[in-house]
């Protein structure tokens, strides 16, 4: 079989590698791809956003079946495309992917389909907004309408904080910003393979959204990340599934926007039981550098028998993953280009490439985040030290990484 993997980060780097470690696949294709994914796929040099010339390319190299990693890419209409010209895809489509490209949307069928979610309202109008707010009080969470690659989230807990946000949003012509209450609680997020209303449940994980130590900072795409998660229990697992991942599947089938895909439940313990934070139509990143690593079971069989509409028992290595990231100075404000960075070929721990660029034989920064480094062990401290021994042989002056990725579950 031959694979193509649409998208160049860090999540597609996992996908290809996940589809080169499968019996069936003969060859794996990454477009565009990056060089630091030489080592498990071809190359194929045709941006993520040229939908025709991805079909021309799926077509004449007879790709059996193809996998999407960014969000845009889903949102701007791939896999209709791919469907029209009668290539096997799994992705949702544009309809589908709604479910991430318009918060309210989710918000909506969350509301209509009973799916535990915060409360929240919708305003076009920063003047509507902010009276909302100032009526509300603080901590809430402010999320601008549409794809913000992790982004655009503000979790204000002074009024300062909330009105700045607003600012920045409406400053966005035509924007929407969704309103919601502060959630309380353990944080994780809930991946599960999709075909209409089968759902197949993946390993927890813990992605570290805020840029630095103790959660303070700026929310980011995600700063690091580990699985499984030893406070997420299977009976919790099951109660999320029963409460929240199937439901949605189902109301999205009902809604006429099956759902075909990777759906991603960002998810949180609270007191009074599992509340949805968002939903995203594509895999997470960094999740995917650490849960897929763990997955045993053929991950290109398990794709193809779930589009079957087949039910799957997944099995995975009990191993424990931990992914650090490292991010460009100043990250998520500002990303950094053409910093040479050393020491990759010193570490034992898998490196997926997130935002780098080859040139003049030396790996250089191309992006916000710009690499993971994962390590693997018996024990959430054996994967720690593993990884973080790896991260301090990588040189760069214009990287930083948080310190503390799966800290916090160990001290617990």
């Amino acid at each position: 079989m031959k694979v193509l993997v649409i998208g160049k980060g860090g999540r597609e780097h996992a996908l290809a590698d996940a589809a080169y470690r499968s019996e069936s696949v003969k060859q794996v294709f990454a477009a565009p791809g990056s060089h630091g994914m030489k080592d498990v796929a071809t190359i194929v040099d045709i941006a993520a956003d040229n939908i025709d010339g991805l079909v021309e390319f799926a077509k004449k190299e007879a790709i059996d079946v193809t996998i999407v990693g960014p969000e845009d890419v889903l949102a701007n209409g791939v896999t209709d495309a791919f469907q029209k010209a009668g290539l096997t895809i799994f992705g949702p489509t544009q309809n589908a992917a709604q479910v991430e490209s318009s918060k309210d949307f989710a918000k909506r069928i969350m509301a209509d389909y009973n799916i535990p979610t915060a409360a929240y309202q919708t305003f076009s109008s920063y003047d509507e907004a902010l009276a909302y707010v100032e009526a509300q009080g603080v901590p809430i969470v402010i999320k601008e309408n549409g794809l913000k690659a992790g982004k655009g989230v503000t979790v204000a807990l002074k009024m300062e904080e909330a009105v700045e946000a607003l600012q920045i949003a409406f400053d966005i012509p035509d924007n929407q910003v969704v309103i919601e209450e502060c959630l309380e609680g353990f944080e994780f997020s809930l991946m599960c393979f999709v075909c209409n209303e089968v759902v197949i449940p993946m390993e927890i994980a813990q992605d570290h959204k805020r840029a630095y130590d103790n959660d303070k900072g700026p929310n980011t795409g995600g700063m690091g990340v580990y699985s499984p998660v030893k406070k997420i229990t299977p009976e919790i697992v099951e109660s999320a599934m029963e409460q929240v991942m199937r439901p949605m599947a189902k109301a999205m089938v009902k809604e006429g926007a099956p759902f075909t895909g990777f759906l991603y439940g960002g998810l949180m313990l609270c007191e009074d039981g599992i509340k949805t934070i968002e939903f995203n139509a594509r895999f997470g990143d960094p999740e995917a550098e650490v849960i897929l690593p763990r997955l045993k079971s053929d991950f290109i069989q398990t794709i193809l028998k779930v589009m079957n509409e087949e039910y799957v028992e997944l099995e995975w290595d009990d191993d424990v993953t931990v992914g650090v990231v490292m991010a460009s100075e100043n990250y998520p404000q500002s990303s950094t280009k053409g910093a040479i960075i050393t020491g990759l070929d010193t570490v034992d721990s898998r490196i997926f490439h997130m935002g780098t660029a080859f040139k003049d034989g030396n790996y250089i920064t191309d992006g916000g985040r710009v690499l993971l480094v994962m390590a693997s062990g018996a024990t959430l401290e054996e994967a720690y030290e593993k990884a973080y021994a790896d991260v301090h042989k990588i040189k760069c002056d214009k990287l930083f990484c948080r310190n503390d990725i799966g800290k916090k579950d160990m001290e617990d």
